[in-house]
């Protein structure tokens, strides 16, 4: 039996399966061995952003022998509905994309599906489009909720009035590109069929998830698709629902009797798989001449396809922030000619404070006060909205002892004021949030004949350590060294787990995980296994109050001469409630940061309006971080007990890090040159003309 002393929970234990990745044996979604009857499949897209499609042809110079089939709406089976529209793949001659697939080449090999699928005539009657987002836009409307079910609209107080009263506003708009979530394995799928049951190997973030909506297509009930995920190159949300390139697998696998392998390349994961959606965002803030805010506005404007309605959730956060007696925020949609846009990291929350977390700079400015005592003379005692009290909030904690950590008391306040060689030097502050959430999850733990137990729960480790992590979770709740536990995930036919999604991975999974190790633990002596399903306590649970909390601190140089940006030193704080792995934590709030430096400085999806399509598709374009980018980077964290979440007191550490480090950026910006950037990405042509 373990002790007090040397509890799994809180050591930084490195990846269970880490060295089967570096040794190249850990399997993913396009690797598994399935026959020698194996095919492979290629997409053809459209090249028009709305019209009909009339017809496919196969070229006549490509060889038959090659190709299996080719498949479109012409010639499809019958798909039932999906709550997902874009899971009705040829089902319509619709084109309501540019990117949307049209048709599907099966051949014997990768290279042929390509050449055959380039070779297709396809033949379109195209009709005009609308791609742009646009505050003017005679078809905003207002969605009823936002993702994933908050009101897409708030208000109390007289916000009017106190902007009109008050010595001190700021009226500032903000603007955030789309972006594309480029995870390093594409969104594949190998799948075929065991008679009429279905097998999936496929890249996601929620086996559980991916089996039913596949399964509805396809009249199957969820127990007869078996969806395996063992590993996962990334997903940053995208793989969190099921996309066409499962549907399309499973087709082509039951029309050629074969099982089928389709691995989008890197272009389709900027049409196929979801985005995050560009927004307009107006911030108004009024404050009182001791700097306490009286009042706070935020709208949103962003876009959704004419497919499907996604409405990302931009402006939520800043209802958690900051006290202030009158409150206003709201969403405005519009449905364009696009693909619709889904999670990435952070959805919402990401690019919402980056408005708030700068307009908080601007009133800073304004009010010739501290940026970090602005914030902490707004901080409220309860949720600002709902009333509703904290269960842990130490964001004044991260902000004071973030400031002394970084090293802020020698700032001076005034922007352009230092300077070496040809280098502006500027410091910024900037605050983070994520909701702490729980989801109903199932785990099942049982006593093995060798004396060793398993634990089998059909959770994703996407690359965030999960696997590790549950490990750990697992042998503490047991009483029994790391050695004698092994972990069963990323398989749909075990007990029932919600998705990698929301930072809730580790919370909902261990949730479940403990309440069956304690329950074998302390169960009857003669049985050998338990299982626990958390659904009845989440549900019991207050879901307001409860978040994860930070503050960014930024340092960077800005070249007087050519206007290119350079991070110096980027440091997070964070209070994330009980850290269950100080190593795995560490690399999730440091990759948060560096996404976040991409969004600030590099990130930006360019549409060709004409087109209706991302010119930047590919990773030659589509500009990210480097090695070369990160000079100095670190994150730090609060000792934070909080017994009000879930048994192991934990809160989510996978996208808090995105969340504020922007802003921190841009912030710095302007400190260090006197340009306010308010459209993203801070490129140095929107800063060297005012250098």
């Amino acid at each position: 039996m373990t002790t007090t002393t040397d509890r799994a929970v809180g050591q930084p234990i490195e990846r269970l399966e880490g060295q089967d990745k570096v040794r190249g044996t850990a399997r993913y979604a396009a690797e598994y061995p399935v026959g020698d009857e194996l095919a492979y499949a290629w997409v053809a897209q459209s090249t028009v952003a709305r019209g009909t499609l009339t017809g496919v042809t196969v070229d006549p110079l490509v060889e038959a022998d090659d190709v299996i089939a080719v498949l479109w709406h012409g010639n499809a089976p019958r798909l039932s509905e999906a709550d997902d529209p874009e899971l009705a793949v040829f089902q319509s001659d619709e084109i309501r994309y540019r990117g949307q697939a049209l048709a599907l080449v099966v051949a014997r090999t990768l290279e042929a599906a390509r050449r055959a699928a380039g070779l297709l005539v396809v033949e379109i009657d195209e009709e005009p489009h609308d791609c742009v987002l646009r505050t003017d836009h005679p078809d905003l409307y207002t969605p009823d909720k936002v993702n994933p079910a908050f009101p897409s609209e708030t208000a109390s107080g007289d916000v009017d009035a106190a902007f009109e009263s008050s010595p001190t506003t700021i009226d500032v708009t903000y603007r955030t590109p789309a972006l594309h979530n480029n995870p390093m394995e594409p969104h594949a799928t190998t799948a075929l069929w065991d008679g009429d049951d279905l097998v999936l190997y496929d890249s996601n973030q929620h086996p559980p998830g991916i089996a039913a909506a596949v399964g509805t297509v396809f009249d199957l009930p969820p127990e007869r698709v078996h969806v395996i995920t063992e590993h996962v190159g990334g997903g940053f949300g995208s793989k969190g629902s099921a996309r066409p390139n499962a549907v399309l697998a499973a087709m082509a696998a039951r029309v050629t009797g074969r099982p089928v392998r389709l691995a989008l390349p890197r272009q389709a994961l900027f049409s196929m798989v979801g985005h995050r959606t560009p927004t307009i965002q107006r911030v108004r803030l009024a404050a009182s001449s001791d700097g306490r805010l009286t009042a706070i506005d935020h709208e949103a404007v962003e876009h959704s396809s004419r497919l499907f309605e996604f409405a990302e959730q931009t402006v939520v956060a800043t209802r958690h922030m900051y006290a202030a007696p009158n409150r206003r925020t709201g969403h405005r949609l519009v449905r364009l000619d696009m693909p619709t846009p889904r999670w990435m990291r952070a959805p919402g929350e990401a690019p919402g404070m980056v408005a708030l977390e700068c307009a908080m700079d601007e009133l800073a400015v304004a009010l010739r006060l501290d940026p970090i005592e602005l914030r902490v003379r707004n901080e409220p005692s309860v949720e600002p909205e709902s009333g509703v009290p904290f269960s842990s909030r130490h964001y004044v904690e991260c902000l004071r002892r973030g400031a002394e950590r970084f090293g802020w008391a020698d700032r001076d306040p005034r922007p352009r004021q230092r300077r070496e060689g040809d280098w502006w030097i500027g410091t910024g502050v900037a605050g983070a949030t994520y909701p702490t959430m729980a989801q109903p999850s199932t785990a099942r733990a049982r006593r093995l004949s060798s004396g060793d137990y398993e634990v089998s729960i059909a959770a994703t480790d996407l690359g965030t350590g999960a696997r590790t992590i549950l490990t750990q979770i697992a042998a503490d709740a047991l009483g029994v060294p790391l050695s004698q536990v092994r972990v069963r995930i990323g398989d749909s036919t075990l007990p029932k787990a919600s998705v990698a999604g929301g930072s809730s991975g580790s919370a909902s999974w261990g949730w479940a995980v403990t309440g069956a190790c304690q329950a074998l633990r302390s169960g009857d002596p003669s049985s050998d296994e338990a299982v626990f399903d958390s659904t009845e306590l989440v549900q019991q649970q207050e879901k307001d109050g409860k978040h994860a909390f930070g503050a960014h601190f930024a340092e960077v140089r800005v070249d007087a001469v050519t206007g290119e940006v350079r991070v110096s030193r980027l440091f997070g704080m964070y209070a994330a409630g009980r850290i269950l792995n100080p190593r795995t934590a560490r690399s999730q709030f440091l990759g948060g940061m560096i996404m976040g430096m991409g969004m600030a400085l590099h990130e930006e999806s360019v549409l060709d309006p004409a087109m209706g399509v991302w010119v930047n598709h590919d990773l030659a374009e589509y500009h990210i971080p480097s090695h070369a980018d990160i000079e100095s980077i670190e994150a730090e964290w609060l000792d934070e007990q909080d017994d009000q979440i879930n048994p192991m007191g934990s809160k989510g550490v996978g996208e808090i890090g995105i969340v504020g480090s922007p802003a921190a950026i841009l912030n710095a910006i302007w400190h260090a040159t006197g340009v306010r950037v308010r459209d993203l990405p801070a490129r140095l042509d929107k800063i060297l003309p005012h250098l």
